[in-house]
């Protein structure tokens, strides 16, 4: 079985070699996003406010983002108050599918930057070839095969090494070739396998997740272009989300989601004092109706079910921020060992190719001399 396993193994090293390096670098890179955005494009970023600043209205800033966008509704609205990064405004070109993004000072109500599609800037473009490969649905279905091969090449890998700690920094460097490049092949992966299994996992989750709601809400022409606003005019989004802050202890919204479907209502996402290092800035939810403004709904994750708990902690997981700096430079770091992981195998498996042919020819020489 082992020698089986190991077969499986390399022939799905070689069929989802490029497309996991792809998600290897681009996901390395992409765990210091808002660095390097901040690093690349300061102006749209960063704000500089001291720190008896307020936030402006969600009401006056949503006003001001559509008065100077007349062709655009709003998807999403990211919400920050640590008085130095900016928001984020999401919107959708109307009777079209197609997200543009927008930064704003919520302390001055003031336009950073112009709408620009959801892959216009370098990192942006980044995390759509990592999630997609710049193919949408299509590429996200490819993308949540190569997740399950990588899935499986960190499971297999620990099955083939199994007795991998009697000599695990064990480097034969006087060696030939083959037999360090297997050493260091052998060590990099046991090493890096906990950490790649759980990149694979929460990275199939959320590309499964996504196909799913693209097939099961816009297949078959149930896509709803967006033509004007979908709440009642009479809503206040800013006195929504100071109610949100009421009907949770330590709500903090980090995420309006705005209904831009027929069947979507007024959500905020945000994050509460908990305990759980795991809990991400998502994962309390408070629902409004649209139409009314009425509660629909609340989760606070210190209340939810094992289930629940479990999903939302997949977002720090994957990302690697649960413990800080420190964990970050962990994940960047084991995140790319695919790159040398694919180098040292496929090195391996060329010769192991180049030795069968060998013995093949001489197995093939002794029989004509039989003969």
């Amino acid at each position: 079985m082992r020698k089986t396993l190991f077969k499986w193994h390399s022939y799905g090293a070689l069929v989802a070699m490029l497309p996991i390096l792809i998600m290897s670098i681009t996901g390395s890179i992409l765990v210091f996003k808002v660095e390097i955005d901040t690093l690349l494009r300061p102006a749209h970023m960063s704000v500089n406010e001291s720190e008896s600043s307020n936030r402006q209205s969600l009401d006056t800033l949503m006003i001001s983002v559509l008065g100077n966008n007349p062709d655009y509704e709003l998807g999403g609205w990211e919400l920050f108050d640590d008085k130095s990064r900016s928001d984020a405004a999401y919107l959708i070109k109307r009777g079209t599918e197609d997200w543009y993004k927008v930064y704003v000072n919520q302390y001055q109500n003031k336009l950073l930057s112009t709408p620009q599609p959801m892959d216009h800037y370098i990192t942006d473009w980044l995390l759509e070839l990592h999630y997609s490969f710049l193919l949408h649905v299509k590429g996200a279905s490819v993308a949540f095969v190569m997740a399950l091969i990588m899935l499986f090449l960190g499971i297999s890998g620990i099955i083939i090494y199994r007795r991998f700690w009697a000599k695990l920094f064990t480097l034969r460097l006087n060696a030939v070739k083959r037999i360090l490049y297997s050493d260091i092949h052998k060590m990099i992966g046991i090493i890096s396998s906990p950490i790649l299994i759980i990149l694979a996992f929460t990275g199939a989750y959320w590309n499964i997740s996504g196909i799913i709601h693209e097939v099961t809400e816009h297949g078959d022409g149930k896509h709803v272009y967006i033509t004007a606003p979908l709440h009642s005019p009479d809503i206040s989004f800013e006195a929504l989300r100071l109610q949100s802050t009421k009907e949770i202890a330590s709500f903090e919204a980090g995420y309006l989601a705005m209904p831009h479907e027929p069947d979507r209502e007024i959500t905020f996402y945000g994050a509460v004092d908990t305990p759980n290092p795991l809990n991400s800035e998502y994962s309390s939810v408070v629902s409004f109706d649209k139409s009314t403004g009425e509660l629909l709904s609340k989760q606070d994750i210190r209340e939810a079910g094992l289930l629940m708990v479990f999903l939302d902690s997949f977002r720090k997981l994957h990302f690697g921020y649960f413990g800080g700096l420190f964990t970050r430079i962990i994940w960047c770091i084991l995140g790319l060992m695919p790159v040398f992981l694919a180098f040292t195998g496929l090195y391996l498996y060329l010769q192991r190719r180049k030795t069968q042919q060998q013995a093949r020819q001489r197995r093939q020489s002794l029989s004509q001399v039989t003969l």
